[in-house]
C-alpha cells in the first residue's frame, strides 16, 4: 500500500511538479563565470526552499571558497533503516552560443514531448526527480533515511567539494550514495552506471613575440605562437589515435574478456549510433577497440578550445604574441590526475621549440571510479527499473566524470548506485538542451521503487 500511495502521488501531481522544474530552470545558474554569482547564491536558496517544503530537517547552505552545498536530511518512518545519501548539482553550463537556441535558454519551453532549457537534463531535471521521489515516497512514510547533499560547482570540476565532504564526514554518513548525474541508452532502456573515467584539465598557453606583429613585415623570421601550439596538440595523438605522452598508458587497468563480452551486449549498433547522433561522417580512434569501449574504458585526450590572434569578422594580418588551448584527458581506474599532469608537462619539455616559451596551467583533477554492481543498492535499483519499464535494466560504463563519485569512495568510504534519465539526444552542453519528459516521469516512479525495495 504505502508503494502505490507514493506511485499515486506522483502522478496526481505531475503538473506541479512539472512547473517547479521550469522555475528552478529560470535561474541562470552558471558556475564557470563570476557574473553570475548572485543567480548562483538564488539558485541554492531555491534548493534549499525546495528542501523544507518537502519536510527536510537541518537543511542548510554551506558556504565554501567558491559556491554553496546545500545540505538537509528526512528520516525514514521506522528504525534501523538503510540511509542514502542523495547527490546532485543546481550549476549548469554556459548557453552559449545562443544563436543557435530554438528558444532562450533560461525560458523553459515545451514542445511536443520535450523540454527545453539549459539545465533540463544536466542535472536539474534529476534533481528535482530525486526530491520530488524523496517528496511522494514521504508522503506515503519514508522507507528509508534520506540525506541530500547538492552543490554548485560541478560543472567546474567540484573544487571545493572534497573539503567539505572531508568536513563533514559525520554529516554525510550513509550506507550508499543515490547519484542520479548520468543517463539513458533510450528511453526503453533503463541504465545502470557502473563506472566513470576520471579526469585532468589543463590551460595550455604558448608565447612567441612580446605583442602582436605585422606577418608582412615579421612572416618568415618569427614562429607564429599558433602554429606552435597547432604542432604541439597534433602530436599529441598518433595516426591511429593512441595519446603520445610518455607513460601515459603504464597504470590503465585493461578490461577483462568477460567485461569486453558484458559491453558488447548493448541493445544497438554502436557505429551506427553514435554516427546518428554526433552527424560525424565517420568514428575515429584507436582501431582495436570498439566504440563504446573507447568512450568509457579507455582514456582519451581531447582540444577542448582554441584561441589566438584575430578571429573576428574580416581581415587583420598579424602574428599573434600567444596561442592558448583548453585541454581535458578522460582517464580509466588506476591512472592518476597528478601523473598525467607530469606527463603532460613531459611531453611539451621534449616537443617544444626553443622558438616560443610555454605555460601549463593544471585546472581540474578527478581519479576515475567503478562501482560492484552485485551490492544491495545496485540491485535494490535494477528491481526498481524493472518494475518501472517492465525490461532488465543495461549496464554500462560513462565516458563523462563526475569527480564526487571518487571523492565519496575515498573520503567517506562509500559507493554511489548512479542512473539519470536523460537521453543521448538531450544535447548536454549544447544548445537546445532539452529533458523527455515521459522518461523523466517514468524516472521519478523509479526512484520512489528505489526506496522501497532497498
Amino acid at each position: 500500500m504505502p508503494l502505490s500511495q507514493a506511485l499515486a502521488y506522483l502522478k496526481d501531481n505531475s503538473d506541479r511538479f512539472l512547473a517547479e522544474l521550469e522555475a528552478f530552470l529560470r535561474i541562470p545558474s552558471v558556475s564557470t563565470t563570476a557574473e553570475h554569482k548572485d543567480d548562483i547564491a538564488r539558485a541554492a536558496n531555491w534548493v534549499a526552499d525546495n528542501l523544507r517544503a518537502i519536510g527536510a530537517r537541518k537543511v542548510a547552505v554551506y558556504p565554501t571558497a567558491g559556491h554553496p552545498v546545500v545540505y538537509g536530511e528526512l528520516p525514514a518512518t521506522r528504525e534501523n533503516a538503510p540511509t542514502v545519501l542523495v547527490y546532485g548539482h543546481y550549476d549548469v553550463q554556459p548557453a552559449e552560443p545562443l544563436e543557435l537556441w530554438e528558444n532562450p535558454p533560461f525560458e523553459p519551453t515545451v514542445r511536443g514531448e520535450r523540454l527545453y532549457a539549459r539545465g533540463a537534463t544536466d542535472m536539474k531535471g534529476q534533481v528535482m526527480a530525486s526530491l520530488k521521489a524523496v517528496e511522494a515516497a514521504a508522503h506515503a512514510g519514508l522507507p528509508v533515511n534520506v540525506k541530500f547533499v547538492i552543490e554548485g560547482e560541478e560543472e567546474i570540476g567540484s573544487p571545493d567539494l572534497a573539503g567539505f565532504i572531508a568536513e563533514h564526514k559525520d554529516l554525510l554518513a550513509a550506507d550508499v550514495c543515490l547519484n542520479p548525474d548520468s543517463g539513458m541508452l533510450g528511453a526503453d532502456w533503463p541504465t545502470i552506471t557502473y563506472a566513470l573515467r576520471g579526469l585532468a584539465y589543463f590551460e595550455l598557453r604558448v608565447y612567441g613575440p612580446e605583442h602582436d606583429l605585422h606577418s608582412g613585415i615579421y612572416g618568415g623570421v618569427v614562429h607564429n605562437p599558433a602554429q606552435a601550439l597547432a604542432e604541439l596538440i597534433a602530436g599529441m595523438h598518433d595516426e591511429n589515435g593512441r595519446i603520445t605522452l610518455p607513460g601515459f598508458y603504464d597504470r590503465v587497468r585493461p578490461l577483462s574478456d568477460e567485461e569486453r563480452k558484458a559491453l558488447a551486449k548493448l541493445p544497438f549498433d554502436p557505429t551506427a549510433f553514435y554516427l546518428k547522433q554526433t552527424g560525424v561522417p565517420q568514428l575515429w580512434g584507436e582501431p582495436e577497440y570498439t566504440p563504446i569501449e573507447r568512450t568509457g574504458a579507455r582514456p582519451t585526450l581531447e582540444i577542448n578550445g582554441l584561441y589566438s590572434g584575430f578571429i573576428e569578422e574580416g581581415a587583420k594580418t598579424v602574428i599573434p604574441s600567444y596561442a592558448m588551448a583548453k585541454i581535458s584527458c578522460r582517464l580509466v581506474p588506476d591512472q592518476d590526475p597528478d601523473e598525467v599532469a607530469g606527463q603532460l608537462k613531459a611531453y611539451l619539455k621534449a616537443h617544444a621549440p626553443a622558438t616560443i616559451r610555454w605555460e601549463l596551467d593544471v585546472m581540474a583533477g578527478a581519479p576515475a571510479s567503478v562501482t560492484d554492481i552485485h551490492t544491495p543498492a545496485v540491485k535494490a535499483l535494477a528491481k526498481a527499473m524493472e518494475d518501472t519499464w517492465g525490461t532488465q535494466p543495461f549496464y554500462r560504463r560513462e565516458g563523462g566524470s563526475i569527480p564526487v563519485v571518487g571523492q565519496m569512495q575515498q573520503i567517506l568510504g562509500l559507493d554511489s548506485v548512479l542512473t539519470g534519465f536523460g537521453l543521448p539526444d538531450g544535447n548536454l552542453h549544447a544548445p537546445n538542451e532539452n529533458l523527455h519528459l515521459p522518461t523523466w516521469r517514468k524516472g521519478m516512479e523509479a526512484l520512489v521503487r528505489f526506496f522501497f525495495a532497498l
